[in-house]
């Protein structure tokens, strides 16, 4: 099934002249299905680890005091538990500390390699970068599963 969705996607892109850049083995991240496709890539990280993710969100950076440097993040807005409102996305990572200017909370598109690594004994996921641009129109901020 999610083959199937994943070709009905990329088939729509080919449609509408925007998939000269997409690999057949990319993960296209939609607004329809934002939560699912990210807790999909969380649940069977296995599959994910190595392949191309791509798709839009707001560009935020947090300074971590225990780790003394910023972490950068391109998110949704979405419910949590209890009404709190929460993030969901992954963490961007840029190699050779390459941060492009991108003001804080533009809505941009990235495109990375999923990749995991270690960090005070937890370990965790990040896009390492290979695209990221800022773009006039916004998609939708707030998702919901």
């Amino acid at each position: 099934m999610r083959k199937f969705i994943l070709l009905l996607f990329v088939a729509l892109l080919f449609l509408t002249g925007c998939a000269d850049e997409i690999g057949e083995d990319d993960v296209v991240i939609t607004d329809r299905f934002f939560i699912l496709q990210i807790e999909e890539i969380h649940l069977n990280t296995d599959e994910y680890l190595g392949r191309t993710i791509r798709y839009e969100g707001m560009f935020r950076s947090v300074y971590w005091p225990g780790t003394s440097q910023y972490y950068h993040y391109v998110i949704r807005y979405t419910d949590s538990c209890c009404g709190v409102g929460g993030a969901i996305g992954f963490e961007v990572y840029f190699e050779n500390g390459n941060i492009p200017t991108v003001e804080e909370d533009a809505w941009v598109a990235v495109v990375g390699v999923l990749e995991q690594y270690e960090e005070n004994w937890i370990t965790l996921l990040r896009l390492r970068v290979t695209s990221i641009t800022e773009l006039d129109e916004r998609g939708e901020e707030f998702v919901y599963a």
